[in-house]
């Protein structure tokens, strides 16, 4: 489902991002990208979302090139995919139904049915009781479960997380794994970037990435 074909990324002659990486994930893979900050992991997600382009090599999501990805297919793509990137934020001027049900209408869907799946959606992550809260009244990982509801509303066929359990407690970051995981379970394939040594511990298949480069083989 997702091939990395000896793929750099170099934005200057002393940033380079990703060196040589080849890699592939099956579909219904769990896969989780472990390494330092600046080890790569995030530009690694862009690049499958066409957030980045690589600089040489070959980035194939479901046979796709997304190295010669026209502009106007990346909605396309992206329909696919389930984005939780950490610069990407809740709308605190309206509710966290309001924020799951976004994804859906600016692809046309009617409103009753994009309310209908966003509240399915925020039902699958334990948040539909908080459905007229307002971002800034949930805590943080509640915050991040509803990111990952907006993030599944469409119903994606792969999910990027890129540290969904950053500057969450035990529990939090616990809750927030158990619904990536749920998703998991029903088929999506998942990436997950992480710090998180007890989550790694426990991980089917680790990918490490250290200054860019796999580091320690891919398990």
């Amino acid at each position: 489902m997702i091939e990395f074909q000896s793929v750099s990324k170099q934005y200057s002659p002393h940033a380079i991002a990703l060196r040589e990486v080849s890699l592939a994930v099956a579909k219904g893979e769990l896969v989780y990208l472990a390494g330092p900050s600046g080890a790569g992991k995030s530009t690694l997600l862009k690049m499958i979302a066409a957030m980045e382009r690589p600089s040489s090599g070959r980035v194939l999501v479901n046979g796709q090139d997304i190295g010669k990805l026209r502009r106007a297919g990346v909605p396309y793509l992206r329909r696919n995919l389930g984005l939780i990137f950490q610069q990407q934020r809740l709308l605190t001027d309206r509710s966290i139904l309001a924020n799951t049900m976004l994804p859906l209408l600016v692809t046309g869907a009617a409103s009753s049915e994009a309310e209908l799946r966003a509240r399915a959606a925020l039902d699958k992550v334990g948040m539909l009781d908080r459905a007229s809260a307002r971002p800034l009244e949930l805590s943080g990982g509640e915050q991040q479960r509803v990111a990952i509801a907006r993030a599944i509303v469409n119903r994606p066929q792969i999910i990027l997380a890129d540290e969904p359990t950053a500057n969450l407690d035990r529990a939090a970051a616990d809750k927030v794994l158990d619904a990536l995981r749920a998703f998991h379970a029903v088929g999506v394939t998942c990436l997950i970037s992480t710090h998180d040594e007890q989550v790694l511990d426990r991980a089917g298949r680790v990918i490490h990435l250290d200054h860019g480069q796999l580091s320690g083989g891919a398990v």
